[in-house]
C-alpha cells in the first residue's frame, strides 16, 4: 500500500555490512545499487522539503485527512489560524480543530464516500466564512487514499458584499421614495434610469421612458437644439455648462403642459462612458407661493405708501392723484384711475385722477355704472352694484368689449375694480390695471380691499375736516368782528389812543411769526391785541384824554384796565387764552408789572410778545401828556429791560424786525 507523507518522511535505508561474501563484482554493483538508492533517497527527502515549504508558504490553510476524517497533514496557515502548531493539528478530526456552524456531516462524509472533487461555501461556528475546495487523491491502483482541502477566507468579501447589497437596497429605497425625480442618461442620450417619482412628475410609467430620448421625451421643444449642439463635448470630456449646477429651467409632461422645474446635473463614468445623471424637482408649488408672496408684497408696499399719503393729505384731489401713483410706481402695477360716479343723464363716471395712462386717456374711457354697455365693465358694475369687480383677461371679457382694443394695444391684461363708499352710499371707484393674466388672488384682492377702504375713509376725513374748517372760519370771522366791534368802542372813547390797538396787534403778529409760532396761535395773538386794551372802557375818560401828568390815584384806575379786561373777556369761550393774554399783557418777567406781578414761565408766551409790542407802539406814538417819543427810544427801552422786564427772544426778534427788514405799521 502506497504511504501517506508525513512529518518524519520516507523510511531510511539500512546500510549493507562491511564485511561481504559476495564476490567482488558483485559487490560493485551492489554498492553502485547502494550509491543509486541513497541518491534516490535524498531527491525524495528533498522533494518532500520543497513539498512541504510549498504548502507552507501558500497563506490559504491547506489541510489533509484520510477516510476517518484525521488530519494527515497541514500547512503552517492552517495551524496558525487554529492556534495550534502542525504536530497539535495532526490526528484530529477537522471539524474539531474548526468547528463548522451547521456541523460536518453528511457533506463532508458524502464527499470521501463519492470521491470527487466538491467545492462548497461553509461558515465556521466563530462566524468566518470559507470557500472550501476539497480533492480526493488515489493510488496507482485507483483506490482512495487521502483528500486535500485549500480553505479561501472570504469574511471580509461577504463583509463587503453584504454591505454592498444593503447599500443598494438604501440607494434603491432613496430613489425609490425621493419626492424629486432622478434620472440617468446613457451617451446616447437615452434613459437609462426612471424612478417612482419621475412616474408621478412627468406622467410616464418606467417601462415608457426606459430607452427613449430624455431630451425628447421631456424638454420643451425650444431648448433641444442647445442640448443638440453640446451634448457631443459632454459625451467626449463628461463636462458642460449645466455639470455641476442647479438651474431653473421648464420641463414639459406627458400631457405636454410645461411646468417649472430645478434640474441638477452630475456626470458618471461607467464602463468608460460618460452618463449623466439629474435631479429635477418640481417647483409648481414653489413658484406659486413665490408669485403669491409677490402679490401680498406688492399689495402690501401698495396698503403702507396709501396710508402714508392718507396721514398727510389734505386736499382730495391730490389724495386721488397720489394714491394712482403709489399703486403704479410702489405696487409695480401697470396703471390705475379713481372716478366719481356723476348724476347725470349718461350715469357716467368721471375720471378724477390716474398714474400709467398716457394724456387724455382716461377721459377717453367714456365708462358709465348705467346697466348699458358702457357700464358693464368692472368699474361700471363696481360702482353699480357695491362689490369688487375682478376681469382676469380684460381682451377677451365680454364685459369689456368697448376697450378690447385699448387693452390689447396698451397691455393691461387684468383689472380690479373697487368701489369707494360713504357710508352706504357708492360715490366711485378706484381701478387697477396689471400686465399679467389672473393677476389678483383672494389675499391680494383682500389688501387692495383694504386701500379702497382706507382712500374713501380719507376722501371722507377730508370733507369733513374742510366743513369744519369752513365752520372754524364762519366762527372766527364772527367772533373777528365781535372783536373788531369791542375795539372800535374802545376807541371810540378814547381817540387819542385811536389805533393803538390794531398797532400793537400787528406788531405783536409780526414777532410771533419771525418766532415761527403756528398759524393759529398767531390769529389768537392778533385778536388778543386787538382788545388787550379792553379793560379801559371801565376807566374814567377825562382820566384816559389828561393832558398832564396823571396822579398816583390816577395811574392806579388805569392800572386795573386788564384784570377789568379779563372779567368781560373770561366767559367767551374763544378757541384761544385771549382773556389770559388781555390779563398778562403789562406783566414783567422779574415780577414788577402788573396786576398779579407774575414772574418768568406764569406768563404766557403770547402775552409776553404782547408786552414788547405794547411798550413800543406806545413810545413811538404820540399822547395826550406827551409827543411821540420815536422808535429809537423805543427800541433801547426794550434793549435795556431784556430778559429783564422783557422776553429775550419776542425782544431780539422785535429788533431785527424794525432795524434789517424795515417793518412800519400800517397807515391805516
Amino acid at each position: 500500500m502506497t504511504s501517506v507523507p508525513t512529518d518524519s518522511g520516507p523510511a531510511p535505508v539500512a546500510a549493507p555490512h562491511r564485511e561481504s561474501c559476495y564476490p567482488e563484482e558483485e559487490r560493485s554493483a551492489l554498492m553502485f545499487m547502494l550509491e543509486d538508492l541513497e541518491h534516490s533517497r535524498q531527491q525524495i527527502e528533498q522533494a518532500h522539503h520543497e513539498w512541504i515549504a510549498s504548502m507552507d508558504a501558500i497563506g490559504d490553510p491547506i489541510f489533509m485527512h484520510g477516510k476517518d476524517f484525521r488530519i494527515l497533514r497541514s500547512n503552517r496557515a492552517y495551524a496558525e489560524r487554529a492556534g495550534m502548531s502542525v504536530k497539535e493539528v495532526l490526528g484530529k478530526l477537522y471539524w474539531e480543530v474548526f468547528p463548522r456552524l451547521d456541523g460536518p456531516l453528511p457533506h463532508c462524509r458524502e464527499s470521501v464516500e463519492q470521491e470527487r472533487e466538491k467545492e462548497e461555501e461553509i461558515q465556521l461556528a466563530g462566524g468566518e466564512v470559507f470557500i472550501s475546495r476539497s480533492f480526493p487523491v488515489h493510488g496507482q491502483d485507483g483506490g482512495y487514499l487521502y483528500s486535500l482541502h485549500v480553505m479561501e477566507d472570504i469574511t471580509e468579501r461577504k463583509r463587503m458584499q453584504q454591505a454592498l447589497r444593503e447599500s443598494e437596497e438604501k440607494f434603491r429605497q432613496i430613489c425609490a421614495t425621493a419626492q424629486d425625480a432622478i434620472l440617468m442618461m446613457d451617451n446616447a442620450g437615452r434613459i437609462t434610469y426612471w424612478n417612482r417619482a419621475a412616474d408621478k412628475i412627468f406622467g410616464y410609467a418606467a417601462e415608457e421612458a426606459m430607452g427613449r430620448e430624455l431630451h425628447a421625451l421631456i424638454v420643451p421643444e425650444r431648448f433641444r437644439k442647445a442640448f443638440s449642439e453640446k451634448f457631443p463635448a459632454f459625451v467626449a470630456t463628461g463636462e458642460g455648462t449645466v455639470i455641476g449646477k442647479t438651474l431653473e429651467m421648464a420641463a414639459a409632461r406627458k400631457s405636454g403642459v410645461e411646468f417649472p422645474v430645478d434640474l441638477s446635473v452630475s456626470a458618471a463614468k461607467l464602463g468608460g462612458q460618460w452618463h449623466a445623471v439629474g435631479f429635477i424637482r418640481d417647483t409648481t408649488e414653489r413658484k406659486q407661493s413665490e408669485l403669491t408672496l409677490r402679490k401680498l408684497n406688492r399689495a402690501f408696499k401698495t396698503l403702507s405708501a396709501g396710508n402714508r399719503e392718507l396721514v398727510h393729505a389734505s386736499d382730495e384731489i391730490q389724495l386721488l392723484q397720489a394714491m394712482c401713483r403709489v399703486a403704479v410706481e410702489t405696487g409695480g402695477y401697470s396703471a390705475a384711475w379713481v372716478g366719481y360716479k356723476q348724476h347725470d343723464a349718461e350715469k357716467s363716471i368721471r375720471p378724477m385722477a390716474h398714474f400709467g395712462f398716457e394724456a387724455g386717456y382716461a377721459d377717453s374711457l367714456r365708462v358709465s355704472w348705467a346697466d348699458n354697455e358702457r357700464g358693464r365693465g368692472p368699474t361700471g358694475k363696481a360702482v353699480r352694484g357695491g362689490t369688487t369687480q375682478i376681469v382676469q383677461d380684460v381682451a377677451h371679457d365680454p364685459g369689456c368689449t368697448p376697450w378690447h382694443d385699448q387693452a390689447r394695444q396698451h397691455g393691461y391684461t387684468s383689472a380690479i375694480a373697487l368701489p369707494l363708499a360713504n357710508d352706504a352710499e357708492v360715490f366711485g371707484s378706484l381701478t387697477i390695471y396689471t400686465a399679467e393674466t389672473s393677476a389678483f388672488n383672494p389675499e391680494e384682492v383682500a389688501l387692495l380691499q383694504e386701500m379702497a377702504g382706507d382712500l374713501a375713509f380719507g376722501i371722507r376725513m377730508l370733507r369733513l375736516r374742510q366743513e369744519q374748517q369752513r365752520s372754524a372760519e364762519d366762527v372766527h370771522k364772527g367772533l373777528e368782528g365781535t372783536v373788531q366791534a369791542i375795539a372800535s368802542m374802545v376807541e371810540m372813547r378814547d381817540p387819542y389812543t385811536a389805533g393803538h390797538q390794531r398797532r400793537v396787534a400787528q406788531l405783536a403778529s409780526a414777532i410771533a411769526v419771525e418766532l415761527g409760532l403756528a398759524e393759529e396761535r398767531v390769529r389768537g395773538i392778533h385778536l388778543a391785541g386787538t382788545i388787550h386794551d379792553l379793560g379801559k372802557i371801565q376807566t374814567p375818560a377825562e382820566i384816559l384824554s389828561k393832558p398832564g401828568r396823571l396822579s398816583a390815584t390816577e395811574f392806579s384806575l388805569i392800572k386795573i384796565h386788564p384784570q377789568n379786561g379779563y372779567d368781560i373777556l373770561k366767559d367767551i369761550a374763544f378757541p384761544w387764552p385771549i382773556a389770559q393774554m388781555v390779563w398778562q399783557h403789562h406783566e414783567k418777567l422779574d415780577g414788577s408789572g402788573y396786576p398779579r406781578g407774575l414772574k418768568g414761565e406764569e406768563i404766557l408766551p403770547e402775552a409776553r410778545i404782547l408786552s414788547v409790542a405794547d411798550v413800543v407802539e406806545a413810545m413811538s406814538s404820540h399822547r395826550p401828556y406827551r409827543p411821540g417819543l420815536g422808535m429809537d427810544a423805543a427800541m433801547a427801552e426794550i434793549g435795556k429791560g431784556r430778559g429783564k422786564h422783557f422776553d429775550p427772544d419776542a425782544v431780539d426778534v422785535c429788533i431785527r424786525l424794525f432795524k434789517e427788514k424795515y417793518f412800519v405799521f400800517d397807515s391805516a
